[in-house]
């Protein structure tokens, strides 16, 4: 059995990681207690998170016909599929890297490169869960005014990064392409 470099770096950098929080443990150094603190709690909501994620994207998976997706949020929907993808985003809830499975889904199913940039950036800003403690904390107008600024500006980041990414010769692969090499 070979073992990579890369291997052992990786597993170096936990090994002294957690070597890290046991000594700060050991001699009482709060931030190393506060970083094992941080690790445990952020490994737990993901392990309570995660499963659950998978399990809604595995049914989305099987429940909506590639055809349907590429219709509604492919390349060729335009305005209507930003919609879509906005809407699918806003009635979303978790953490932001809950979003990434679902934008993978989206992009093996046929959704445009620039609709999966928008979810992101949607998930990202304009959940519903979101936006309700945003007005209670920092009232209605601020939401709606946080909010007409961020849509037309994520939206136009998608539109550029779509076309740098048509300029410079990059091509998003089809899942189903890459497969069959």
């Amino acid at each position: 059995m070979r073992i990579s470099t890369t291997n052992v770096v990786k597993y170096a950098i936990a090994v002294i990681f957690v070597a890290g929080v046991i000594l700060s443990r050991r001699f009482g150094f709060a931030p190393g207690i506060a970083a094992g603190r941080g690790s445990r709690d952020f490994l737990l909501e993901m392990a309570t998170f995660l499963p659950l994620m998978f399990v809604l994207v595995g049914l989305f998976d099987v429940w909506l016909p590639r055809k349907l997706i590429e219709k509604h949020v492919g390349s060729g929907a335009g305005i209507r599929g930003s919609v879509w993808v906005i809407l699918l985003a806003m009635l979303q809830a978790g953490p932001l890297y809950g979003a990434f499975p679902v934008a993978h889904l989206l992009w093996k199913k046929g959704c445009s490169t620039r609709n999966i940039f928008i979810y992101l950036g949607a998930f990202a800003t304009m959940k519903v869960p979101m936006l309700t403690f945003e007005i209670g904390f920092l009232g209605l107008r601020f939401s709606l005014l946080r909010t007409f600024i961020t849509l037309p500006v994520f939206i136009a980041i998608a539109v550029v990064m779509e076309a740098v990414l048509r300029s410079k010769g990059l091509v998003v692969l089809d899942p189903a392409d890459e497969r069959k090499e």
